[in-house]
């Protein structure tokens, strides 16, 4: 396909104003102002009629596909509230790619997702980096495991306080994550000295552990929901401990210490802010804690939280991160190339260049334009 006569935000240099992106197979083939658009193209042409052309969207962080619309307890898979510590969970093992909201995804131009368990335990599971396009989960996987969700907070005291279990303190839910941090450590050790001597003998299989083993090997990054800024602090300070490579999710007091991310080298996923203060740690709640990270050189994805906010609003969450004061393309680069990163998958998805994965959408108007209209959308060089 070739899309042409659109503004074309590339995330990897300045706006094209009159241009084209010209789409071979699954990738992106060329990029260009339309000086330089191929003649005679037999394929496919699409005229975006002064309208803007963009990469697909990402959701840094959600929970779709993981808790079924409108169908409350029977597809309501996100959450296993019987044990604090589950990071042998997969989110692809409850991802649900029949759920309509990945049809309302596509149809807003999201094209991938961060999706995987949510907050009620101190370790959560493992998160999965999904494409929005497809009818079983195989066949969507970007990424999976792409992070390891650990969960500091208000959340998980409410779960296990209602139970009259542990945690129910701050101090208990890092207890428990350095526990387990630390056993599978030791795990680790143990597997590699069996290995190297023969009169070793290896560790019992511990399904927990492994999964654990490559965060704290450092080979795959824990994304750690937290809202308050002391619980930004602890979640920074247990990944120093460990030397784990971490990413702070919704960090809502982020604009409270963003001095402490930076010099931590901690990117953060905002949002979602579209919505009311409905539990403490949502206090500090604010529009402009985007631009605050930003400016202090954190960092920043924005993402929806679906099903907190419902993943089509995606682009109008980074609209709100304007209003607080962020730069239009930096709310765009938010929700694509900075996500990309965050993710994992930067030279992969997130910027329209040539060998990029085709996923782009066409606009009628800016892409953070709330009365604007998605014209277009191509996942993989398709058009869906």
């Amino acid at each position: 396909m070739l899309i042409i006569n659109g503004a074309v935000h590339t995330m990897d240099g300045p706006i094209i104003e009159k241009g084209y992106v010209a789409v071979s197979g699954s990738k992106i083939a060329a990029v260009g102002p339309m000086e330089e658009c191929p003649q005679n193209w037999g394929g496919e042409v699409f005229d975006a009629q002064g309208g803007h052309i963009c990469p697909g969207f990402i959701d840094a962080h959600c929970h779709l596909g993981m808790f079924g619309d409108a169908l409350g307890f029977e597809s309501d898979d996100g959450n296993e509230e019987t044990d604090p510590c589950t990071p042998h969970l997969r989110a692809i093992d409850a991802v649900n790619p029949l759920d309509r909201c990945f049809a309302e995804a596509r149809a807003a131009g999201v094209t991938t997702v961060l999706t995987g368990p949510g907050s009620a335990n101190p370790v959560s599971g493992q998160f999965a980096a999904l494409k929005t396009d497809g009818r079983w989960v195989d066949a969507m996987v970007m990424k999976a495991p792409a992070a390891m969700k650990i969960a500091l907070g208000e959340n998980p005291k409410q779960v296990y306080h209602d139970r009259d279990e542990t945690p129910v303190t701050r101090m208990a839910t890092a207890a428990i994550i350095r526990e387990n941090l630390r056993k599978a450590v030791e795990y680790g050790e143990k597997l590699d000295k069996a290995a190297s001597d023969e009169e070793a003998d290896p560790p019992d299989y511990d399904a927990k552990l492994e999964a654990l083993l490559p965060v704290v090997r450092g080979e795959l990054p824990v994304h750690i929901h937290a809202h308050r800024a002391d619980d930004i602090a602890t979640g920074v300070r247990i990944a120093r401990e460990f030397g784990l490579r971490c990413v702070i999710v919704h960090g809502t007091e982020g604009h409270l210490i963003p001095e402490l991310l930076l010099q931590a080298g901690v990117p953060v996923i905002t949002g979602p802010a579209l919505g009311d203060r409905s539990k403490p740690e949502l206090a500090n709640m604010t529009l402009e804690n985007p631009a605050i990270l930003q400016r202090a050189g954190v960092p920043v994805a924005i993402c929806t939280d679906h099903p907190e906010v419902p993943i089509q609003y995606l682009p109008l969450c980074a609209a709100l991160a304007v209003k607080g004061g962020l730069e239009a393309e930096a709310a765009l680069a938010a929700i694509t190339v900075n996500a990309a990163r965050i993710a994992g998958l930067d030279g992969i998805l997130g910027s329209l260049v040539p060998g990029r994965e085709a996923d782009i959408v066409v606009t009628s108007g800016h892409p953070l334009e709330l009365l604007g209209q998605v014209r277009a959308v191509l996942i993989g060089g398709r058009r869906i």
